[in-house]
């Protein structure tokens, strides 16, 4: 008997330091830097398994034995918190850093550029050509869109916010527009409980639509308050406000980029030539800076404004119908 302790101790030891070198390769593995020389993408579907990420590791080479991940994630306990999604591999990044990112939903990121100025038709062509999005909302109606965002009855133009989004892969369209809905609504009524007093608004809509117009009239950044004023002045004298973008949201798809003086005398519920007031709904998405103009305007005496026909897209502005006219003449008639 005193014989076999010397031979069982070797046994342990033996049994000892086989483990250990085991766990040393395992560490080894899982805190080696890759050898990538670029990012790789990785898409773990909803079910996955760590062994189905070992498996997909492995056929981009970026783990040789897959056991050793499956250890790693069981003893650590993240084997059964993996998250669905798209993963970004960075180079020289470990395989321990991977599972954190992957157990913490940290998922790759996609932009989806929502513009200033475009009107909701657009909004949704940009939606649903994005790869990365889920379409349910693809062949409905602005109604049936709407209904299915639960906004039953409102008008979608001018309600989503134009922004950059960072979305990740397989969201839905509803999501999107749901997200940019309630930014829109935020945005909206922060800025209309910080709006200057005795604006010739009856509620928050109201200055949507008109930022709406003032989005449509410049994409100078400074010309926007100053436009605003002017609009403002003109809805306070009960003057109509007179302007084309109105007209061409109107037209609707009859507008093939050419506006004819019959066009602003046909009557529609958008054209402010032939009707007074503001139009009916926005008629496009208004950025941060047309909203804030509108709630802020320039106090101006202006009345009229007119494109000065030059690369700068910038306008002329006058107090009198004679001033306008003789800039009509010099920078449209001529």
């Amino acid at each position: 008997m005193p014989k076999l302790l010397p031979r069982f101790s070797y046994l342990l030891v033996i049994a000892f330091v086989i483990i250990a070198l085991f766990g040393l390769s395992i560490m080894h593995t899982m805190q080696r830097e890759n050898n990538l020389d670029k990012p790789l993408v990785i898409e773990l579907k909803r079910g996955s398994t760590i062994k189905n990420l070992a498996n997909q590791l492995e056929q981009h080479e970026l783990l040789d034995v897959p056991e050793f991940l499956i250890i790693w994630a069981r003893l650590n306990g993240y084997a059964t918190r993996l998250q669905a999604g798209e993963y970004e591999i960075y180079p020289e990044e470990t395989l321990s850093d991977l599972l954190d990112d992957i157990v913490g939903g940290h998922v790759r990121q996609h932009t989806l550029t929502l513009v200033e100025g475009w009107s909701f038709k657009q909004f949704m062509q940009a939606i649903n050509d994005h790869e990365a999005i889920n379409h349910s909302l693809q062949n409905k109606t602005d109604d049936e869109i709407m209904s299915e965002l639960g906004f039953v009855d409102e008008h979608p133009e001018g309600r989503f916010f134009p922004d950059t989004y960072f979305i990740h892969r397989n969201i839905s369209d509803i999501d999107v527009l749901l997200r940019a809905h309630a930014v829109m609504k935020e945005t909206l009524q922060r800025e209309w409980e910080q709006r200057d007093e005795g604006l010739p608004f009856k509620n928050p809509y109201e200055a949507l639509i008109l930022a709406s117009i003032v989005e449509k009239e410049t994409a100078i950044a400074e010309e926007r308050p100053l436009i605003a004023g002017v609009f403002i002045n003109r809805l306070r004298k009960k003057m109509r406000l007179q302007t084309d973008p109105t007209v061409i949201y109107g037209m609707g798809d009859s507008y093939k980029g050419d506006i004819r003086f019959r066009d602003l005398r046909k009557d529609t519920p958008y054209n402010t030539y032939t009707r007074r007031g503001l139009t009916p709904t926005p008629i496009a998405m208004p950025g941060m800076g047309a909203i804030n103009a509108v709630m802020h305007p320039e106090q101006t005496e202006y009345l009229y404004f007119v494109a000065i026909n030059d690369s700068s897209g910038r306008h002329k502005f006058s107090s009198t119908l004679v001033e306008h006219e003789k800039a009509v003449d010099e920078f449209q008639r001529k």
